[in-house]
């Protein structure tokens, strides 16, 4: 056999890009490689309807290319949703970078990728995510103004975690008001899955309006520093999602809620930064609603950090950003609402929300 017919077999074997189960009508999907710098990228744009694709960039240590693949996919399309729900004329989009941020990171490899968002005209605009900072966007901003989360010195907005934090602090509020009649955390139980800039942030919060706080991470140092810090517990036991707690806020990467966890939870409510914390949103949206578990759908309560860069384009500043931001609160009970009024899942309700605005929108374009 020769390696031309071995090569199409081994093909064969493999799933097509658009056969891929995240793929949902995505608009773009760019490969960004450069040989020097060691940069492997992956830009997604998801949906340009309401405007400009913009989203964070991640650098991660993937095991693969396709799970880097994989979660572009999913991540971009989140932040069509997260726009589309927090009134942003704004488009979903989201890149990754493969490699590890602490070892394989440099500031030429950051300038190389400026280079590839730039060459998309400005279809995508990035910020800041997971493994990557306000100082690599600044480096960003150099070479393209297709960049938001830039340094308030320089005429950004900042670091925009804070920001997401309190979005999701206002969201779990409501859902307390929902699930435990009462916004009030004084005395609730909540477990912190992750204790990055956001998800400190939500600790401070959640002590400072007296919860019992619990964090977990996989990373000792930070848990010393945040129980020093703050006076939290940190969870020592064998099974995080088996916990006794009336909260579970997942503030790390997705899909913690999946076949193996979803019938452990003990929490009544969850409600956290992570993004795509549900593995399948529509089957395991059904079971934690069955279950009596209220989800407060992640790319509505998470959407602060993207509501507080948006104003560097729409020109708003920080007092807007935070008032739009604890407005969270109101259309998370709306969606609780009309999940109950439509008898769907929170995470239908949400998703129908958010598809209608943009169905609208191709409505007006189309006349």
């Amino acid at each position: 056999m020769t390696t031309t017919l071995v090569q199409a077999n081994e093909l064969k074997k493999v799933d097509p890009v658009f056969g891929q189960l995240s793929f949902d009508n995505h608009e773009q999907i760019v490969f960004c490689h450069d040989k020097d710098t060691g940069l492997k990228a992956i830009i997604g744009i998801h949906n340009t309807v309401l405007g400009p694709a913009l989203g964070g960039t991640r650098m991660w240590k993937y095991a693969n290319e396709w799970e880097a693949l994989n979660d572009v996919l999913r991540l971009s399309r989140g932040m069509t949703y997260k726009s589309a729900i927090s009134g942003l004329n704004l488009g979903g989009g989201k890149a990754v970078i493969i490699g590890d941020a602490k070892a394989d990171k440099t500031p030429e490899l950051i300038t190389k990728f400026g280079q590839y968002v730039h060459s998309l005209s400005g279809r995508y605009i990035t910020a800041e995510d997971v493994g990557t900072t306000t100082p690599d966007m600044d480096l960003i901003r150099q070479v393209t103004p297709y960049v938001t989360g830039i340094s308030e010195s320089i005429g950004g907005s900042g670091n925009p975690s804070p920001v997401t934090a309190y979005g999701v602090f206002m969201g779990m509020k409501a859902a307390a008001k929902q699930q435990f009649g009462s916004e009030n955390l004084a005395g609730k139980k909540v477990m912190v899955q992750g204790i990055g800039h956001v998800g400190e942030t939500l600790v401070m919060h959640l002590v400072q309006e007296g919860a019992q706080v619990q964090i977990t991470d996989i990373n000792e140092e930070r848990l010393q520093e945040l129980q020093a810090k703050y006076g939290v517990t940190i969870y020592r036991g064998d099974d995080l999602y088996a916990a006794d707690v009336d909260i579970y806020a997942p503030c790390a990467l997705g899909a913690t809620i999946n076949d193996e966890t979803i019938y452990k939870l003990k929490a009544k409510v969850i409600a956290g930064a992570a993004n795509n914390q549900l593995a399948n949103e529509q089957v395991h949206g059904k079971i934690l609603q069955e279950r009596g578990i209220l989800y407060a759908p992640d790319f509505l309560i998470n959407a602060g950090g993207i509501i507080n860069v948006y104003g560097e384009i729409a020109g708003y500043g920080k007092v807007e950003a935070l008032r739009r931001t604890e407005n969270i609160y109101n259309t998370t009970l709306e969606i609780f609402s009309l999940a109950e009024a439509q008898q769907k899942t929170t995470y239908q309700a949400a998703l129908w929300l958010a598809e209608n605005r943009i169905a609208e929108k191709k409505k007006e374009t189309a006349k």
